[in-house]
């Protein structure tokens, strides 16, 4: 492995901390946020980023194990990813989605080889939420049906069908596009189907999903859209044989199965995707389309896209694929996903996260769940790991708004960046995090419970 791998926690860089109130002041006079409140907002003010670091324009530094939003796991900055960018804008900045690029067709082909067997194609995207928004697209198109089945708890994107297809709150204020369905899928922890075994719980919730596909009518149902990991709703693998019986039922109804891996797929579980886990798919239930976006380049340039299988991308052979973008494959965001994908194949990132879930961040956060009694589950994959929280372990009643709230202040007074969702603490370093670097985080959650706990 390179010294990319092996960067120890490291001293800001010298900023101006007048640019720090300059940047704050023009944030809150112009910059509207997303899914926010406007006026409570006082944003964290970044001035620099490298590996897992994150500077502040006062001199302070900051390890990030929110990865930004899930998205970072190359970590900032990266020499080759930084190079090849700026190598790229010299030579041919943007071009027309119609021309043929050597950067863009290098970056299908990576993606299509990480994918394996049973895929062909990629169509480029901005953005994670289009990818989604393309995939279901394509689905309809080559089924002639119309409805898409998701799980209550997913979340895949703020465009009209994407937040549509989500569901949790957000797609409450935002339900303008129409055949969406929604269904409970697996999750042992939460269990809708009062199971006591994760074999329980494949089982009654495949039974679920069938029963509703024939209740719905499986002439309608074009797509299952499912997050091979949920994300955001919560890091939960689904139970052995789940995605397997996806596919078997999929192909029993003529029904195409879209893996959203926006936020589980290269390198987060320790895997290219997260369907390929041995763990969670041991044999290999392989989707039609997957959705990618967030960790194909670590959101250093805006991209995403659907991998096709052939079936699907032959469909459009003699007929046109009513759809694109003006930026689909732009240059520059496929430069930055050869070199992403390059330098992580080369370093062996995705190897390194797979053994600090294995060796060091899952044996901590249990370590750290037998220490808090409010830590009342721990789960997840590589660098991809949620600690559910709850008021208390029988009843399992999660903890409340304020709870988490003095916990995120708690971990960045101690220079650790959160992420945080509902009753749960995220913890989702980038794929290069170091055992060292695990060790240092650690003692920051250790005292924010702590301090919590006391208060």
């Amino acid at each position: 492995m390179t010294d990319t791998l092996n960067r120890s926690h490291t001293s800001a860089p010298a900023f101006d901390p007048a640019d720090g109130v300059r940047a704050y002041d023009l944030d809150r006079e112009y910059v509207f946020h997303s899914w926010s409140a406007q006026g409570a907002l006082k944003p964290f003010v970044v001035a620099g980023a490298a590996g897992c670091d994150v500077y502040t324009y006062d001199g302070e530094t900051y390890l990030d194990f929110s990865s930004q939003l899930v998205n970072t796991n190359i970590g900032h900055s990266h020499p080759k990813v930084v190079e090849a960018i700026q190598r790229q804008a010299a030579q041919l900045a943007t071009v027309a989605p119609s021309h043929a690029a050597l950067v863009r067709g290098e970056a299908a082909h990576r993606i299509v080889e990480k994918a394996g067997p049973g895929f062909s194609k990629v169509f480029f995207t901005n953005g994670g939420a289009d990818a989604i928004e393309n995939a279901i697209r394509m689905a309809r198109l080559t089924t002639h049906k119309h409805k898409v089945l998701s799980t209550y708890r997913s979340y895949h994107g703020n465009t009209g069908a994407a937040i549509a297809a989500t569901g949790d709150w957000r797609r409450m204020p935002n339900e303008y596009a129409y055949g969406h369905v929604h269904f409970f899928g697996p999750f042992t922890y939460r269990s809708e189907f009062y199971s006591e075994s994760p074999e329980q719980e494949c089982e009654r919730a495949l039974r679920h999903l069938e029963r509703t596909i024939v209740a719905e009518g499986p002439g309608t149902i074009a797509a299952i859209l499912l997050e091979s990991v949920p994300g955001t709703a919560g890091i939960f693998a689904p139970p052995v044989g789940y995605l397997e019986g996806v596919r078997a039922i999929a192909d029993k109804y003529g029904i195409v199965w879209i893996a959203d891996e926006v936020m589980a797929g290269f390198g987060r579980t320790g895997d290219w995707f997260a369907w390929q886990n041995e763990t969670i798919n041991p044999n290999r239930a392989t989707p039609d389309l997957i959705a990618f976006a967030k960790g194909v380049n670590s959101g250093y340039v805006p991209v995403g896209g659907v991998v096709m299988s052939p079936s699907i991308a032959a469909a459009f052979d003699e007929r046109v694929f009513p759809g694109g973008l003006t930026y689909s494959g732009h240059p520059l965001a496929a430069a930055s996903i050869v070199a992403s994908i390059d330098a992580m194949t080369e370093e062996g990132i995705v190897e390194n996260a797979k053994m600090i879930g294995e060796q060091h961040l899952g044996p901590a956060l249990r370590a750290l769940a037998e220490k808090h009694p409010m830590i009342g589950d721990v789960r997840g994959l590589g660098v991809f790991w949620a600690l559910d929280l709850v008021t208390d372990r029988a009843t399992r009643e999660p903890v409340g708004a304020d709870v988490i709230n003095r916990l995120k202040a708690e971990l960045m007074a101690r220079k650790v960046l959160p992420f945080a969702a509902d009753n749960r603490i995220h913890v989702v370093p980038p794929c290069i995090v170091t055992p060292e670097q695990v060790a240092v985080a650690m003692q920051a959650y250790d005292g924010a419970f702590t301090a919590v706990a006391q208060n």
